[in-house]
């Protein structure tokens, strides 16, 4: 069953050793927030946490599962040299495989290392904890296959499963919200960001999905897709959209919430 839910942010700047002295100062309130959902994920004890990271292996046509049994990941790219170990919930990675199949949803297993979007919102919420781990990419085919695969994923972990599951959505909104943003600069990215916390404070995900395709590739967001696989996971679950961050001080929207 599904006792914990999540959309985080994952910032680098938040991890000690990577970022410019005063970085830390200025993401203060996504700091904040990831310290109440690690009290909170705590309280909940999940056995196992799945997590949808945009900077996972990813595959155009195809979703992809990661099958290695210890997974590993680490932040050598930012500099920092230390690897972080998790055990894979094999279990629930091959069935959500095997649901994929039945169907008829693009779907493979793959075996990779754990990606910085995945790492940052590990960091910060599993350190008293040691649950296993689903590792889950999207991929670029519609919103309606992410929501659609998000619902083959709650037949799995829902209330069905005696398991106690958490699940994180990892991802960013537009990256283009200040002059220096590092994907350059939208007059578009700050609305486009509002718009989306509106829309799930509404629980309007047919808004979202409906959303211009040419407004989505200007903000430059890594967020949609792993949000909307969420929420298909929760679509016959009981959950609230509750806000507890929003800043970007970098140019990136950095939001923070917890639904279940």
């Amino acid at each position: 069953m599904i006792v914990f839910a999540a959309i985080v942010a994952h910032p680098p700047e938040s991890i000690p050793g990577i970022g410019a002295v005063g970085d830390i100062e200025k993401i203060k309130k996504t700091l904040a927030s990831f310290k109440q959902l690690k009290v909170e994920l705590e309280i909940a004890a999940p056995d196992t946490i799945v997590i949808i990271s945009p900077h996972a292996k990813l595959e155009p046509y195809y979703f992809v599962i990661n099958s290695t049994k210890k997974l590993e990941g680490n932040f050598a790219e930012f500099g920092l040299d230390k690897t972080f170990e998790f055990k894979n919930d094999i279990e629930i990675a091959n069935k959500i495989r095997q649901n994929c199949r039945i169907d008829e949803l693009p779907a493979r297993l793959r075996q990779n290392d754990l990606d910085y979007g995945t790492l940052i919102p590990l960091y910060h919420l599993t350190r008293n904890i040691n649950p296993k781990i689903v590792h889950l990419s999207f991929s670029l085919m519609s919103y309606q296959q992410h929501f659609r695969y998000g619902q083959i994923i709650e037949s799995i972990i829902g209330n069905k499963n005696s398991k106690r599951i958490a699940i994180i959505a990892s991802g960013e909104l537009s990256h283009r919200l200040i002059p220096n943003a590092p994907a350059g600069f939208s007059p578009n990215g700050e609305m486009f960001d509002r718009e989306i916390v509106h829309h799930l404070g509404q629980d309007n995900m047919l808004s979202i999905m409906n959303m211009h395709k040419e407004l989505i590739d200007e903000v430059a967001e890594c967020g949609i897709r792993s949000i909307l696989i969420l929420m298909g996971a929760l679509h016959e679950e009981k959950y609230d959209f509750k806000f507890l961050s929003y800043e970007g001080p970098f140019g990136v929207g950095y939001l923070m919430a917890r639904l279940v």
